[in-house]
């Protein structure tokens, strides 16, 4: 039986099976969802064994619990390891949602759920095309998966419970659904993501706020100050001030400008969908270039004084901001922290006292094209899509990925099926069941030409 006529066959019951995970409402950021976060695992765990594995765990960790499970058919074989993640994010704002959240729907071919895509769906499509190479006697090497419950709030547990484990999670590969491609026709591969550092900027001016008539022009205003410092990050090219913060930074190859130049994208239509007269950024580099392959720095919110209805006229006592950079191959946020911070407190005035908090951050992610597992999904998206993927990569950030890569020492690959409309993390989430089959396909294919 081939593969399109086992998802024909057992569609209903694939979104069944499907439907059972999402209307679970395992919302990691919410401490009264814990019971949810239990039941989503337990469900996996069934599901996993259904479809063929031979050992399904649930692993405690100090956070959420770990589904883990394997099937192999021989230990000289290669090895994929599987990720995915079983929880999701709020579904607020509630009122604009057109569905609701947790009661699955199919409409106009679009499953419309919390998790559809992110990442109840997209895991799904790796566990049916396992089951299909299983059920039919064609799965060419060893498969484990790791479902983990931490990946919304940042995946605090995994990297403890990769280093705890590595003789069980040891694999060749690392595959993920769990990104997007250009277009429902224009399948692509995420071979980069961008790392990420996040601080917390607090400015102190005097010990209590002060009225402005009686001290404007005399004592450091921690707003104006804050904004200063701020303003000094980028100069006028688009180029990040701090010293050495490109010491690292892997350049573009000229290959890799000419596949970015191949993406097919129209800057009018791209200022109009967001309402802006004219793009900005890093002088020389095109936009596509500058939010995937470039590092950039943005202030993500910024607070102090009198905010509240009517006037008030003081001098703040306290000034706060929360800032980040998005990093790129090499460049190890832990230095970019200490950079930072260092130069925060160079350019500081000696009229406001500083404090720099660094957040969190994580490193970015490079998978070399020629790698055996890029090209074997290579090959399963040109015959399940009718079109070589494009390569590409992504402005955001999945910091567990180079996780992996530092405590397993594996590469991974990121064969995802997202679209930008299937709007992940907002109201009205939603899975194109076109993309669905194909994207069961494409794996199916990936295992045939590991």
């Amino acid at each position: 039986m081939d593969i399109k006529t086992y998802i024909s066959d057992n569609e209903n019951r694939f979104l069944d099976e499907l439907f059972s995970l999402i209307r679970i409402p395992s919302i990691s950021a919410f401490a009264e969802n814990k019971s949810d976060m239990i039941a989503c695992a337990q469900r996996w765990q069934t599901l996993l064994l259904e479809a063929g594995a031979e050992r399904v765990e649930i692993l405690q960790t100090k956070g959420n619990p770990i589904v883990f499970a394997e099937k192999i058919i021989d230990k000289s074989a290669k090895t994929a390891l599987v990720y995915g993640h079983y929880d999701v994010m709020p579904v607020e704002p509630l009122n604009e949602w057109k569905t609701p959240p947790f009661e699955p729907q199919v409409v106009d071919n679009h499953i419309f759920a919390r998790g559809a895509d992110d990442d109840k769906g997209q895991s799904f499509i790796q566990v049916k095309a396992f089951e299909y190479l299983v059920k039919t006697a064609q799965l060419p090497c060893n498969v484990k998966f790791i479902f983990e419950g931490e990946e919304e709030i940042g995946s605090p547990s995994l990297e403890e419970f990769c280093e705890n484990n590595k003789e069980l999670l040891k694999a060749d590969l690392i595959l993920v659904s769990d990104t997007s491609m250009l277009g429902a026709d224009l399948p692509s591969l995420t071979n980069g993501l961008r790392g990420l550092a996040y601080w917390q900027i607090e400015v102190t001016g005097a010990n209590r706020d002060l009225h402005s008539g009686h001290f404007g022009g005399a004592v450091a205003n921690p707003i104006n100050e804050l904004c200063k410092i701020l303003a000094q990050v980028v100069d006028n090219e688009g180029k990040i001030t701090v010293p050495h913060f490109y010491d690292k930074v892997v350049p573009l190859s000229a290959e890799e400008r000419t596949m970015i130049a191949q993406v097919p994208f129209d800057l009018e239509k791209y200022k109009q969908a967001i309402d802006i007269q004219e793009v900005t950024g890093e002088v020389g580099y095109s936009t596509l270039e500058r939010n995937s392959c470039r590092p950039s720095f943005d202030v993500c919110g910024i607070w102090g004084g009198f905010t509240g209805e009517g006037s008030k006229t003081v001098i703040p006592s306290k000034a706060f901001a929360k800032v980040s950079c998005r990093l790129v191959a090499d460049q190890n946020h832990e230095e970019i922290s200490r950079l930072f911070c260092d130069y925060i407190y160079s350019i500081a005035p000696k009229s406001v006292k500083i404090n720099v908090l660094s957040m969190h951050g994580g490193e970015a992610y490079l998978c070399p094209t020629n790698h055996f597992a890029y090209r074997a999904a290579e090959i399963g998206f040109e015959k399940a899509f009718g079109k070589k993927p494009l390569s590409v990569r992504r402005g955001g950030s999945i910091p567990i990925i180079a996780t992996f890569e530092k405590v397993l020492n594996i590469k991974t690959i990121l064969m995802g099926f997202g679209l930008e409309s299937d709007a992940i993390h907002s109201p009205n989430e939603n899975f194109n069941l076109d993309i669905f089959r194909k994207g069961i396909e494409a794996v199916v294919e990936f295992y045939k030409n590991l």
